[in-house]
This record gives structure tokens, sequence and C-alpha cells, in this order.
């Protein structure tokens, strides 16, 4: 995990194709609607804390010994590396190429979120076994935040990929196109939400959601639609976390 995060830095700071991936957005991809305001990707400083965290907390000698942690790990490792490969193919402008590294991100976090029974720890009725506040803090809450901005920059990097290649939208406007990703990227987290009522991973979205926002204020569809769709998220979270809809979890 740490060699990855140097190599991230070093990356950035030294990109293969001259220009780092602030860079590429802000010029080259420009024009790519979904994209959120410079200042959301600001999370990454908090997601590298968390994974500091949960290195710390896996250390110690008897939770190195479980099985389920021995898993993620394996699982983070995957993560790390592919997302060193997607930094090195974003800078080089292989976009399309980028998107399956990006999904060698994406899965195995989706791996260690299932591992971890993120959201299933009795925090709710009916939901699952209680765990420790350290673990919830060192554990679950890095994940679910590292895996909430991979599933925002999936779709984003999607987006971007098509933008590249000049793909047309079969007639469609690029604005009707992302309000349409932005109703997907809703409808994920509200997925999340019902069966995990995640308070961290929905958070990302609605920080993403209002990032959108920001930077497309000048598109009234886009603007809006990023906005409800945050305001929604916030709302059916609250309403999940007090118990509502009744649900079986037999």
């Amino acid at each position: 995990m740490v060699a990855a995060v140097v190599f991230n830095t070093l990356f950035n700071r030294f990109p293969p194709g001259g220009q780092n991936v602030g860079q590429i957005a802000n010029t080259i991809l420009e024009g790519v609607l979904i994209t959120p305001a410079n200042y959301a990707f600001s999370i990454w400083g908090i997601i590298y804390l968390g994974l500091f965290a949960y290195a710390l907390y896996q250390f110690h000698p008897e939770r190195r010994r479980e099985p389920q942690l021995q898993r993620v790990n394996k699982l983070l490792i995957v993560a790390c590396v592919a997302q060193t490969i997607w930094i090195w193919l974003f800078s080089l402008q292989q976009f399309g190429w980028s998107i399956v590294a990006m999904l060698g991100i994406l899965i195995p976090l989706i791996g260690i979120y299932l591992t971890l029974h993120i959201g299933l720890d009795g925090q709710r009725p009916g939901l699952g076994h209680r765990v420790s506040r350290r673990r919830r803090w060192m554990a679950h809450v890095p994940f679910s935040l590292y895996l909430g901005w991979i599933a925002v920059a999936t779709i984003v990097n999607v987006a971007s990929a098509l933008y590249a290649s000049n793909w047309g939208g079969w007639g469609i406007s690029s604005v009707t196109w992302t309000v349409a990703m932005l109703v997907v990227a809703a409808l994920i987290a509200e997925v999340v939400i019902y069966q995990r009522g995640d308070i961290t991973f929905t958070l990302v979205f609605v920080w993403a959601l209002v990032a959108i926002a920001v930077r497309q204020s000048d598109i009234p569809a886009i603007r809006w639609m990023a906005l409800i769709a945050a305001g929604v998220l916030v709302f059916w979270l609250a309403l999940v976390n007090r118990g509502w809809p009744k649900r079986s979890h037999e």
C-alpha cells in the first residue's frame, strides 16, 4: 500500500505522458460534463489517511492472523497495483485501457466491502453482529470511503473514455447523457443505502454530486439533477437509518 501511494504521488508529480490526471481532466477532457469540481479530488487525502489507519489496525499480530483480514489484504494489494497502472495509463491518455484498470480497482474493493460485511454490523435492527468501534473506524469507514469514490470515478472514467473517442451518443445530447449517468449514480447509492445503510459510502456520492453541480453550474439540467439527487440520497439515508422501511433479514 505504501509503495502504491509513493508511485501514485510520483506519477502525479512526474506524469509519464507529460500531464497528470488533474491537468488532463481540465484540458483534454474538459468537456466531460460529469467530472466533479477540482476541489472534490481532495478526498484522496482522506482516503489515504483512512488506508493508513487500516494499515495500523491490521498490523497487530493477532489481527494479521485473521482469515478475514488476510483476504482483505490480498484484495487491497490488487487494488493498489491496479490504481498505479490506472494512473500510468490515464497519463498516457489510454482512456479505454484505463477503464480496465479502474475495474481492477473497483472489483477488489467490492470484494473487501463484502468480506468485511460493511453495513451489516448490527448498527440497525436485524443486521448482523456488532463490531468494535475501532474496527468500524479503522477498517469499515476507510473502505467505504475508498469504494464510494472509486465507484464515482468509474462512472467518470467511462464518460471520459467515450468523450475522448468522439462517441456520438446515438444522437442524444451530452447533457441528456450526463443527466442519465447522474440518475444511475444515485440509484447505485440508493441500493447501498437500502441494503447497508452505509453513511460513509453515501456521503461520498453526495460529495461528488454537489461537486458536479458546482462545476456545471452554468448548465441548469445538470446542476439541478445533481443537487436533487444529492438531497434525495441524504433524505433516504436518514429514513433507512431510522429503521424505515421495515425489512425482513431472514
